[in-house]
């Protein structure tokens, strides 16, 4: 969702202080919610990317049908999301209603029919008087809104940051945190405040994931101006991420956005956008119409040696190693002794890479590996053709067409 309505909010003293005294959490932490949600990325698809404010039963239904016959669901996408403007009216109580034009059959049956197909049902709200789409939001209804949701049988919650002024960005979501803990109901935690008051020192104990950035547009090297407020391109947002790192981890996780695969992007884009969030540890949420899927955005979407980086359970995000020539080279350790490497070209030229292993020395003092190519040898996967590149005892060398990238998987032999 977009910033275009909000004003910088003030973080009270005491909070400011026990903010700077949260010390950095290693990649690898333990989750530290006591329901353990989101031990890995949460995979799942938003309405808002393709659809904004068109939202609908008929839309939702029809996607998590589309969800199961593309195979999404059974490469690790779980989260069917509604986001803004499925809203109606509150009622008498203050109890929030769905729009009954577009949902006539209400959020607790679709829940129903999300489920009984494998899925699980995400909504969306505000922690201001009024979500980014002029909705009724959450202010002061934070536990009547966690209540209705555990009635209806949500799983995930996306909560934006619109209208919220006077409000701590801390406070407003924990009081939402406590609200979803209170329902008994394991409800995912979606902070989506764009980065604006630093979720990622306070984020891990009050949500399973945070937005680091402002919202992301269907473009992958160039922001797209909206008048008083930009949409990020790809490249863009994968430069705010390096810092943030040290933050993630199993249960809490760093959102730079939802994915832009298969709404205009290039091929070659797609496949380098999905590959980066995917070395970044991101949530894998597609944003695409998975009724009229081309096959080739779906054989991205799919890609289960891709998601096995992403998903996997070492649960450390990767890192940029060097850069030369529009040319980045990240790693990601990963479970059992592998690595993930992404050879990334930013150009829009091709360029030819080569990488000699053994002059090379990778290592990473967040999660304490290291490769010691000198004296370890591994196998080469390449997870988009997925074929076997031999050993790192060979140079690696590629033709890497402009915004496109390669991804292997090294095992050590």
């Amino acid at each position: 969702m977009t910033v275009r309505k909000s004003t910088a909010t003030c973080i009270a003293l005491a909070a400011t202080a026990a903010l700077a005294a949260v010390a950095p959490r290693p990649a690898f932490a333990q989750a530290p919610t006591a329901s353990r949600l989101a031990l890995t990325p949460p995979m799942g698809w938003n309405s808002w990317n393709k659809f904004g404010c068109d939202v609908s039963e008929q839309l939702i239904r029809e996607t998590a049908d589309a969800m199961v016959s593309t195979g999404m669901r059974d490469a690790g996408y779980q989260y069917v999301n509604v986001d803004d403007c499925w809203h109606g009216q509150r009622d008498s109580l203050g109890f929030i209603q769905p729009d009954a034009g577009r949902f006539p059959s209400g959020i607790k049956a679709l829940a129903d029919y999300v489920h009984a197909r494998g899925l699980k049902l995400g909504i969306y709200s505000d922690a201001g008087s009024k979500t980014c789409g002029g909705k009724p939001g959450s202010r002061g209804y934070e536990r009547q809104d966690a209540l209705t949701y555990a009635k209806w049988g949500v799983d995930y919650l996306k909560y934006d940051w619109c209208n919220t002024e006077a409000l701590s960005a801390q406070g407003a979501y924990l009081t939402m945190h406590d609200a979803l803990a209170d329902t008994g109901r394991p409800i995912v935690l979606s902070i989506c405040e764009w980065g604006t008051n630093k979720p990622w020192e306070w984020g891990p104990s009050v949500g399973q994931l945070w937005r680091t950035t402002g919202d992301i547009g269907a473009s992958f090297a160039a922001d797209i101006d909206r008048g008083n407020w930009k949409q990020l391109s790809v490249l863009s947002i994968i430069d705010l991420q390096p810092p943030l790192r040290r933050y993630a981890g199993p249960g809490h996780w760093n959102d730079p956005d939802m994915l832009e695969v298969g709404n205009g992007l290039t091929p070659s884009e797609d496949r380098a956008h999905f590959s980066m969030w995917s070395m970044l540890a991101a949530p894998l949420i597609a944003g695409n119409d998975l009724r009229s899927m081309p096959p080739g955005v779906a054989t991205v979407l799919t890609n289960r040696d891709v998601i096995a980086v992403n998903q996997d359970s070492l649960g450390v995000e990767g890192f940029r190693y060097s850069t030369k020539d529009s040319v980045e080279v990240w790693f990601k350790p990963l479970a059992h002794g592998d690595w993930a490497m992404t050879i990334l070209n930013r150009a829009n030229a091709p360029r030819h890479p080569a990488f000699d292993w053994k002059n090379e020395a990778v290592n990473d003092s967040l999660s304490g590996r290291a490769t010691a190519f000198a004296t370890t040898r591994y196998s080469v996967r390449d997870l988009w053709s997925k074929r076997d590149l031999g050993t790192t005892q060979r140079t690696l060398t590629s033709e890497l067409p402009g915004h496109d990238v390669l991804m292997v998987r090294l095992r050590k032999l």
